[in-house]
């Protein structure tokens, strides 16, 4: 598990810079930073968010874990299937991407 994405998850919530769930991820795929899905999103549902993120040229991060997981990672006590940075600078989208293995999806 990423300590870079746990700690930005945590900073991001407290500056309410996230948007949660795949339906909203969905909706503002292109007003985001950076775009994480857990294992438990469904295929067809994950490749829909990937090929907005692709479109819009957003990283993706396919996080190894649940939603209940990801829940857990941001302090919260329900899941979270899909969620998106609204905010977050370049160099912390790099130590992402770098920490989790994931490359830039363009």
């Amino acid at each position: 598990m990423s300590k870079i994405l746990e700690k930005l998850l945590k900073d991001a919530l407290k500056e309410d810079s996230l948007t949660m769930g795949t339906k909203q991820v969905l909706n503002s795929v292109k007003d985001s930073k950076l775009v994480v899905l857990s294992q438990s999103v469904e295929k067809e549902l994950s490749k829909r968010i990937e090929s907005e993120a692709n479109k819009d040229q957003v990283p993706l991060v396919n996080f190894h874990g649940t939603s209940v997981t990801l829940g857990k990672l941001c302090g919260l006590q329900f899941r979270i299937s899909t969620l998106s940075f609204t905010s977050l600078s370049d160099a912390s989208i790099k130590s992402i991407l770098k920490d989790t293995g994931a490359g830039e999806k363009k």
